[in-house]
C-alpha cells in the first residue's frame, strides 16, 4: 500500500514535470479534457438544476393528490382528441357524490378558477390576479400557508359569505403596506373582506404560485358566476390518506366516477385521472434525452483529449526510456512501470477534468449572482466529472504504459 502511494505520488510530480518542462505541447493536450468535461457537467448541472426546480414546483401538487378532468395532463402519440372533446366537464353534482363515496380520502375540494381579474381598493389597483373559488375542503386537498389571517370557517364556507384570501404580491399592491386582514376589495364587481394572505412563494419554474392568487367561498362563487362553465376550468382534488397508497386511492376514485358517471362495464371512462408521477416521468424522460446529447457533444471532445494525452505518454516514454531501463536492471517489476506511467496519464487528466470543473463552477457563480438565476454545481456532477477524468486517463495511459513496461532494460539503457 505505501509503494502504491509512492507511485502516486511520484506520477504527479512527473506529470507536473511534463506540464512545467513542456508547457505548450501539455497545455494544448488538455484543452480537449478540460472542454469535454466542461461540456458534460455543464449541461448536466444545467439540465439537474432545472428538473429539480420543476419537480418542486411539481411537487406543490402533492404527491398522494389526484385531480378529476377532462383532458389528461399527457397525450399520446395517436391523440383521440375527438373523444375528449365531447367528454363532460367534473361537475358539482360529481364532487358531492364523492365527498359522500370516497373512503380512503382525507379531502375532496370542487375547484373553479377565472384569470386576468382586475381586483380594486380605493384608488389603487391590481391586474392579471386569478381568482380561485373553492369548496370548504381546500384547505385539506392543498398545504396553504398564512402569513397574515387565517382560513374561512365553516359557517363562512356554507353561507357563501363575502370573504377571500389574497396572495402576498396582490397585498403589497393593494394596500401599499396597510394591514390587509378586515380591509374590503372589489372582485368583479362585489365587495368582499380579506380574512387571510397567503405566504410569500415567488415565481417557480411553472408558474404556480400563491401570490397573484385570490380565493373565496364556492357557494359565494354561484352568484357570481357559472361554476360548472367550462371556461372557468372546473375539477375535482381528491387528497389520498397519509397511509393509503395512491394506487388504491386511484383504484377506489375511478370506480366511484364510474358509478356516478353511470359507465357500463367495457365502456370507455369519460374523465381523467391526472397526478404528478405523470408529469415527473415525462421530466425524467425530456432532461434524460438532453443529458444524453450533452454526453454525445462532450463526449467527442474528450476523445480528442484522450489522443492527446496518449501522444504526451508515448512522447513521456520515449524521453525516459534509459530512466526505464535503470529501474528494470536495478529491479523493478513490470507492473510498477506500468502503474507509474498510468498513474502520470490520470494525474495529468484529472488537471485536465478539475480545470473543466472550475469553469462550471465559475459559470454557475456568474448566473447566480449576476443574472440572478441560481444555478447548482451537485455533489455528483463534480464525481462524475472526476470519474470521467479518471476512466479517460485509465484508457488513454495503458497502450503507453504497457509498451513502457515491456522494454528491455539492456536496450532502453543504450538508448
Amino acid at each position: 500500500m505505501i509503494m502504491i502511494f509512492r507511485l502516486i505520488g511520484e506520477s504527479f510530480r512527473f506529470a507536473w514535470d511534463a506540464l512545467r518542462q513542456n508547457k505548450l505541447r501539455t497545455a494544448l493536450s488538455l484543452l480537449g479534457i478540460t472542454i469535454g468535461i466542461f461540456i458534460i457537467i455543464a449541461v448536466s448541472t444545467g439540465v439537474d438544476t432545472m428538473r429539480n426546480k420543476i419537480q418542486s414546483s411539481v411537487d406543490k401538487l402533492g404527491s398522494n393528490t389526484l385531480f378529476v378532468q377532462k383532458w389528461p395532463w399527457i397525450f399520446s402519440g395517436n391523440f383521440p382528441w375527438w373523444k375528449y372533446v365531447n367528454r363532460p366537464e367534473p361537475s358539482l353534482r360529481d364532487y358531492v357524490a364523492l365527498k359522500d363515496r370516497m373512503d380512503m380520502a382525507q379531502g375532496v375540494s370542487y375547484e373553479v378558477s377565472a384569470n386576468s381579474r382586475t381586483l380594486k381598493y380605493r384608488s389603487n389597483s391590481v391586474e392579471g390576479a386569478s381568482l380561485n373559488a373553492a369548496s370548504q375542503e381546500y384547505d385539506k386537498t392543498w398545504d396553504l400557508e398564512f402569513q397574515d389571517g387565517r382560513y374561512f370557517t365553516e359557517n363562512e364556507g356554507k353561507s357563501g359569505s363575502p370573504v377571500c384570501i389574497i396572495g402576498a404580491e396582490i397585498a403589497e399592491g393593494l394596500f401599499d403596506g396597510e394591514e390587509p386582514v378586515g380591509k374590503q376589495i372589489k372582485v368583479m364587481g362585489r365587495r368582499v373582506t380579506v380574512v387571510g394572505v397567503f405566504k410569500k412563494e415567488g415565481e417557480d419554474m411553472m408558474g404556480m404560485s400563491q401570490d397573484k392568487n385570490v380565493l373565496i367561498p364556492l357557494n359565494l362563487a354561484k352568484g357570481i358566476f357559472d361554476i360548472n362553465n367550462e371556461r372557468y376550468n372546473p375539477q375535482v382534488t381528491v387528497r389520498g390518506k397519509e397511509n393509503i397508497a395512491l394506487e388504491e386511492v386511484e383504484a377506489e376514485l375511478k370506480g366511484q366516477m364510474r358509478s356516478i358517471r353511470r359507465l357500463k362495464p367495457g365502456q370507455e371512462d369519460d374523465f381523467s385521472l391526472n397526478k404528478t408521477t405523470m408529469l415527473s416521468n415525462q421530466l425524467d424522460i425530456m432532461f434524460g434525452v438532453v443529458d444524453i446529447a450533452g454526453l454525445i457533444i462532450g463526449g467527442f471532445s474528450v476523445l480528442v483529449g484522450g489522443f492527446g494525452i496518449a501522444n504526451i505518454m508515448f512522447v513521456s516514454v520515449k524521453e525516459r526510456t534509459n530512466i526505464i531501463g535503470i529501474q528494470k536492471s536495478l529491479g523493478a517489476k513490470n507492473y510498477f512501470i506500468l502503474l507509474q506511467f498510468v498513474f502520470e496519464a490520470v494525474a495529468l487528466c484529472l488537471m485536465g477534468g478539475l480545470l473543466g470543473l472550475g469553469m462550471v463552477y465559475l459559470l454557475t457563480l456568474l448566473f447566480t449572482h449576476v443574472f440572478d438565476v441560481e444555478v447548482i454545481l451537485y455533489l455528483k456532477n463534480v464525481a462524475k466529472g472526476i470519474g470521467w477524468s479518471v476512466g479517460i486517463g485509465l484508457i488513454a495511459g495503458f497502450w503507453p504504459a504497457f509498451s513502457a513496461s515491456r522494454l528491455d532494460p539492456v536496450e532502453a539503457i543504450r538508448s
